[in-house]
């Protein structure tokens, strides 16, 4: 089986090597740059459209038996801004979808993201800590460690995975 992820940050890419090695065996996990059609910060639902564009773009960069999108972006949730990682599958013909763990951001650093940085950014400049994005993510400094960014990640991909785990529940998808 071979799998492109339309990103090639390696801790997405193996995330989803994570977690479809854990599902089937001999698979292949590339990541493949691509467009999300979003803007950087993606808001409310950029962000689940950021990833099913990386999904169906990265699908079509080769001969894959998936294409696999995450993506990052805040949403309001009556009121509580939360950072949620939205994945999307796609096979060619269907899209399955998921997400992990919502979290909040301190508010100096939402403050700065609304005025039209980046959240990596901002969280690099506070931690002191180049790229974090690419290492423990926010999500590993805020949480102390006890998550990290690839094991929130991990949470996304196999959400999206869970209509193809049981196709007889949703419809028929192989």
């Amino acid at each position: 089986m071979k799998v492109a992820v339309g990103t090639v940050n390696p801790v997405k890419v193996n995330a989803v090597k994570n977690v479809f090695g854990k599902l089937f065996d001999n698979v292949e996990v590339e990541g493949r740059k691509v467009g999300s059609g979003v803007p950087d910060q993606p808001f409310g639902s950029e962000t689940i459209k950021g990833a099913i564009n990386r999904a169906k773009n990265a699908y079509r960069t080769g001969d894959y038996d998936y294409g696999v999108g995450i993506e990052a972006g805040l949403t309001d949730v009556e009121g509580y801004v939360l950072d949620i990682q939205f994945c999307a599958v796609f096979d060619g013909l269907d899209c399955t979808t998921g997400c992990g763990s919502g979290f909040q951001y301190p508010p100096t650093v939402l403050a700065e993201v609304l005025t039209g940085r980046e959240v990596g950014d901002v969280m690099s400049e506070l931690t002191g800590i180049e790229n974090l994005g690419q290492k423990m993510g926010a999500i590993g400094y805020l949480s102390r460690g006890m998550l990290d960014r690839t094991q929130l990640t991990e949470q996304s991909v196999l959400m999206a995975m869970i209509p193809r785990l049981n196709p007889k529940l949703y419809r028929q998808i192989d």
